[in-house]
């Protein structure tokens, strides 16, 4: 059951509902709002949501298993895994910019590098530990190719 529930996207949920409570009850007059703001948080949204498809369709294509917490079968290093090891937590971050630009709620822009850090030491370094556990020399050779986030 905890793996169904300790998982990334109730953590961004989580920070988008703190985001926009943030907005509506706290704003203190705060304000990055406008056309630019706009296209930015549109283009963040779009960039986080391909990134997030490519790699859940690698992972059905692979056959193995996209739950953080589990062992996959098989080390994907091609397509978007090529440019990011972690590219549906980069696609999770760059939502939560974009619904933070698009919510105007400027004091919660502290809640990416927030958002990264707790990804970063509760999912991928447990997730990397068990990679390099079960692919050893294959993984080792991916982790120096290809960077963790971009």
């Amino acid at each position: 059951m905890k793996d169904l529930i300790d998982i990334p996207p109730v953590w961004l949920v989580l920070a988008i509902i703190a985001a926009w409570w943030q907005a509506r009850l706290l704003p203190l007059g705060l304000s990055l709002e406008g056309p630019v703001t706009d296209a930015l948080a549109g283009l963040l949204i779009g960039a986080g949501a391909i990134l997030i498809i490519a790699a859940a369709l690698a992972f059905r294509r692979a056959r193995t298993t996209i739950i953080p917490h589990q062992t996959p079968a098989h080390l994907i290093t091609t397509g978007i895994f090529a440019r990011s090891r972690n590219p549906i937590y980069l696609g999770d971050a760059l939502i939560l910019t974009g619904l933070i630009l698009r919510f105007d709620a400027v004091l919660s822009l502290v809640l990416v590098p927030l958002f990264v850090w707790w990804i970063e030491r509760h999912f991928i370094l447990p997730e990397e530990k068990r990679m390099r556990r079960t692919f050893r020399a294959e993984f080792a050779a991916y982790e120096r190719k290809v960077r963790r986030w971009l």
